[in-house]
């Protein structure tokens, strides 16, 4: 369970939803060989271990010898570890040399390229990985994203599908292909390509965007509201972006 970075070799990473009460944590994952066959079995029945798994088996097929998955790398009884790990996030999906992104909600073997509401009624027409806010950043920061659908099947990558990538998220083509370096985007666009996004928790709001603003702030779950307004401050301190007085 090693934290990527810019010495360690070429790595994988996974971008996927987070379902309450079946991923595997950290410790339990570091546990599994001293657990008893009972409680053993059940964590290796949950969804989130066979996400795990079929991670990992991709990533060998791609000839990665390294995966980083968010649920288990990182030990989140740790304050400071939980803190540093965010305020890294982007830095280690922009490290990767391939992001999986794992669309639960896909069953066709093609990437939908039509707005459905009926199919993704709760997430704007589209597959739910493209409402949540985390998975921002995780699209914009690697080099290559590839998507996966529910049963692990290739359905295309960010460069293929830009053009419908920029309908779903309004990102345009040169930053979801070449990432936001040096393309002049203001504070305004991007909290406009966030604006529609959600996280279970308030704080997340505004912690999983601090990377695609390129700031740092300690994590202080419980202050609500107010992590956005701090994000809002450290920016006015490290930018001179007047279009942040627009959110």
């Amino acid at each position: 369970m090693e934290e990527p970075d810019d010495t360690n070799p070429s790595y994988a990473i996974l971008s996927h939803r987070w379902r309450a009460r079946t991923e595997v944590s950290y410790e339990e994952m570091i546990g599994l060989v001293k657990m008893d066959e009972k409680k053993r079995e059940e964590v290796k029945h949950r969804y989130g271990y066979q996400k795990i798994i079929k991670s990992c088996e991709q990533a060998e097929k791609d000839g990665y010898e390294w995966l980083w998955i968010d649920t288990c790398c990182i030990d989140k009884r740790s304050s400071a570890e939980l803190s540093e790990a965010i305020n890294s996030m982007y830095k280690w999906y922009e490290n990767a040399q391939i992001c999986y992104a794992y669309l639960n909600d896909v069953g066709e073997s093609t990437f939908p390229t039509k707005k459905d509401d009926d199919k993704f009624d709760k997430s704007n027409g589209w597959p739910e990985w493209f409402v949540r806010g985390w998975t921002l950043q995780e699209l914009i920061a690697p080099k290559e994203v590839g998507f996966f659908n529910e049963n692990w099947v290739p359905i295309g990558n960010k460069r293929q599908l830009a053009s419908t990538l920029v309908n779903i998220t309004g990102i345009p083509s040169e930053v979801l292909t070449g990432g936001r370096a040096g393309k002049g985007i203001s504070v305004a666009q991007i909290m406009s390509w966030a604006a529609d996004r959600k996280t279970t928790r308030e704080e997340d709001r505004a912690y999983s965007l601090m990377g695609l603003f390129g700031v740092h702030m300690p994590m202080l779950y419980g202050e609500g509201k107010k992590a956005f307004q701090r994000l809002q401050l450290e920016i006015i301190r490290t930018s001179t972006d007047q279009s942040i007085f627009a959110w």
